[in-house]
């Protein structure tokens, strides 16, 4: 079997980047980069063309081998990720079994995930409309009842939030540009008044939960050290899940180890980070120096999903938990999540299910709808990812001036 062609298309209303790699043998493996506005990397998917053609897709590793070290962190290893991925499914339908027997097979065969969005399994509208400990939680108590019955919901809070722009005087820092973002651009000594509305909101959640669904938050990055620290240490008593990205994360291009080591030796509230991390060397530092208590790295920029389970593996020799990111993945990148979590050591703990609302509906066929139950998805026993489009439905959906995977 050889690779003949390595093809993308955008779909326009989605933003959202697929791929396809076909073979000689009438083959196809699917993946899709991650985040719906990540369409620009269209030409960076099409260079790794000129490295793969002619290579055997069922050997993987050989051909990722060829182009893993032209990658680099998110959202430059998304391409790579995209390849490594449809190469997978290639392998497991060649082979005619699930991807996750071609990784060593099932550890469980339900994998338990956590709501990190607004959007997946929620009804229309279901928002939080300002930035008060009311606004949230409200908002906790209404995200509560969705359907599904997660055990872990995350929210975003500080700099990765509205809140560091739209509070008075939250920080010392500049204001961001552009504004539109403000969390991934924005970063200070927090005030007093600042901090204390960050705890105040986060006690708000809690009120809202109860004990019955864990509470991750999404922080920064853009906390300085000592805030990171008081903020931590203030949230010992409510038992969050981890706290995450406070000092690097989103499209941060290095990991800072060290700093992160500080505050996490500092509390007891877990410290948790890793999704725009590229490749195992990227999580080096953070695992050997116990810089974190949970790492997430995402499927769909780490390298793939082998790339994943190889982390995952290291981190469960140095005692660190895993909790992988997803929001941003798609349907496709949904189906790599679930086939690579059945087969990671016991320190996983959830992934991040792929904000896949209702405009996916009609265009990928093979995962179920109201796939979670009791915050679990079953693994399915599809040969490959167990993910197909839906080629009449995508046609009508395409970027104009695309055609159906064009090359």
């Amino acid at each position: 079997m050889k690779i003949t062609n390595l093809k993308c298309m955008v779909i326009s209303d989605l933003h959202a980047l697929l791929v396809r790699i076909d073979t000689d043998e009438g083959i196809s493996g699917l993946a899709q980069v991650e985040a719906s506005k990540h369409s620009y990397l269209k030409p960076h998917v099409l260079y790794y063309k000129r490295y793969i053609l002619e290579q055997d897709p069922t050997n993987v590793e050989r051909v990722m081998l060829r182009i893993r070290r032209l990658g680099a962190f998110k959202p430059w290893g998304s391409s790579v990720s995209a390849i490594e991925m449809a190469l997978w499914d290639i392998a497991g339908k060649t082979a005619g079994v699930p991807v996750y027997r071609l990784l060593g097979g099932k550890v469980r065969d339900k994998v338990r995930v956590y709501n990190g969005g607004d959007m997946p399994y929620s009804p229309s509208g279901l928002r939080r409309e300002g930035t008060s400990p009311e606004d949230y939680y409200n908002h906790a108590s209404e995200r509560k009842k969705l359907p599904g019955g997660f055990t872990i919901m995350k929210w975003g809070i500080g700099f990765h939030s509205t809140m560091a722009s739209t509070f008075p005087e939250y920080h010392y820092g500049e204001q961001p540009l552009p504004p539109t973002q403000p969390y991934l651009y924005q970063t200070g000594l927090t005030t007093e008044r600042g901090l204390k509305h960050t705890i105040a909101c986060v006690k708000a959640l809690k009120e809202a939960l109860g004990d019955e669904v864990g509470l991750a938050l999404d922080c920064g990055p853009g906390w300085k050290v000592p805030d990171a620290i008081r903020l931590a240490k203030a949230l010992e008593p409510l038992n969050v899940m981890w706290l995450e990205d406070m000092i690097t994360g989103d499209y941060t291009p290095y990991t800072l180890p060290d700093i992160y080591r500080t505050v996490t030796q500092s509390t007891s509230t877990p410290i948790h980070t890793g999704e725009q991390i590229y490749l195992r060397q990227g999580f080096q530092g953070l695992i050997e120096k116990h810089s974190v208590d949970i790492i997430g790295p995402d499927p769909c920029d780490v390298g793939g999903i082998m790339e994943l389970k190889w982390v995952a593996e290291y981190a469960d020799m140095h005692g660190i938990l895993i909790a992988p990111h997803g929001i941003g993945d798609g349907p496709i990148g949904l189906a790599a999540l679930i086939q690579v979590s059945a087969t990671l050591p016991q320190n996983y703990i959830a992934f991040e299910l792929p904000n896949v609302g209702a405009e996916w509906d009609g265009l990928v066929k093979g995962l179920p709808k109201n796939a979670v139950k009791d915050g679990f998805i079953e693994v399915p026993d599809k040969p490959g990812m167990g993910i197909e489009l839906n080629e009449q439905a995508v046609r009508k959906r395409l970027k104009e001036g695309e055609t159906y995977f064009d090359s």
